[in-house]
């Protein structure tokens, strides 16, 4: 029975299901006339037409959101492949990276190498320096001091602060002087240097540590290039008072860079251009480098060994205190 409703009261897919069907009776009433009129031939073996048209498949939702990038779309072109002038941008984009790579590798063994570079020459200056100052220690005409009072001095000698590399050494003071002290530190003088004399120390040596170098006179820094330095005001060897000597321990030659080395009862050997003297260590201290009360007289004779501490940090100071023993040669 045909369905009656009105065409307003049918749903969209109702009036896709009855339009199917009008054309399909239409298409087979034409069919038919024609084959009436001898028009069409049924061949053996093929079935006729169905009658009932097939039924109309629904139409497939629309694909939204991110399901829109998965519908296959029969109607779009096939992705063109990538024209040869992108592939061959793309090489040499390749080529590019690969030889940055290349060139920060060799910038990185280039910077080792400078660096070690660097050290060995450090290294071989030092010797350089040592060597040259070996050759001075029986060549310099040593000038005698005249007695000054040790007054007036607000920090130890030997001060410098530490080796930069790829810079020239640095005086001044590593760790942090207290304000009051300043004014005197900057207007400090050297005294001039005394006049030659045959009882001035002029060599120092240390067998324990295989140390023999030059003693000048004056602790300044420009002396301190030369050698040992002796502070102009204190005693001569092997007379009564306090013989203070200084050597810088990480620069100009690293002359007293093992003091730390030292041991109660070792030799040191202190030599005029008469008479060579030996003493006795006796104590080992590290003091902030105002502690210039190591540099007192004394009333006996003695010497005393001042250095920059740690190695290569040079915010304290190494001193090594020693007694006379006597003359070398005196068996005493």
């Amino acid at each position: 029975m045909g369905d009656r409703r009105k065409v307003d009261e049918l749903s969209l897919s109702e009036l896709e299901e009855a339009l199917y069907r009008k054309k399909y009776t239409q298409r087979r009433q034409r069919l038919r006339r024609l084959k009436n009129a001898g028009r069409i031939v049924e061949i053996a073996g093929h079935p006729p037409p169905n009658p009932d048209p097939p039924p109309l498949l629904p139409p497939l939702p629309n694909a939204t959101g991110a399901l829109r990038r998965y519908t296959l779309n029969h109607d779009a072109p096939l992705p063109a492949s990538p024209p040869a002038n992108a592939a061959r941008r793309l090489n040499l984009r390749w080529v590019f990276d690969k030889t940055l790579v290349l060139v920060e590798i060799g910038a990185f063994f280039a910077f080792l190498f400078l660096v070690f570079n660097f050290l060995d020459t450090r290294q071989e200056l030092n010797q350089e320096l040592a060597q040259l100052q070996n050759q001075q220690s029986q060549e310099l005409a040593l000038p005698t001091a005249t007695p000054t009072p040790i007054i007036g001095v607000a920090i130890l000698p030997g001060g410098h602060k530490p080796p930069i590399e790829g810079r020239p050494p640095e005086q001044g003071e590593a760790g942090t002087i207290p304000d009051h002290l300043l004014p005197i530190i900057n207007a400090y003088v050297p005294p001039p240097i005394p006049t030659p004399g045959p009882e001035q120390a002029r060599r120092i040596q240390i067998p324990t540590l295989n140390i023999d170098k030059p003693i000048v006179q004056g602790d300044d820094w420009e002396q301190l290039k030369k050698g040992v330095g002796q502070h102009i005001g204190s005693t001569q060897p092997g007379q009564t008072g306090n013989l203070v000597l200084s050597a810088h321990n990480d620069i100009y030659g690293e002359i007293f860079r093992h003091l730390d080395k030292l041991k109660r009862g070792d030799e040191i050997i202190i030599s005029t251009e008469r008479q060579s003297y030996r003493y006795i260590v006796r104590q080992i201290d590290v003091v902030l480098p105002t502690d210039v009360s190591v540099m007192a007289a004394t009333t006996y004779p003695s010497v005393t060994l001042i250095s920059c501490y740690p190695y290569l940090v040079n915010d304290k100071r190494i001193v090594v205190y020693a007694d006379l023993a006597g003359p070398v040669g005196d068996t005493g």
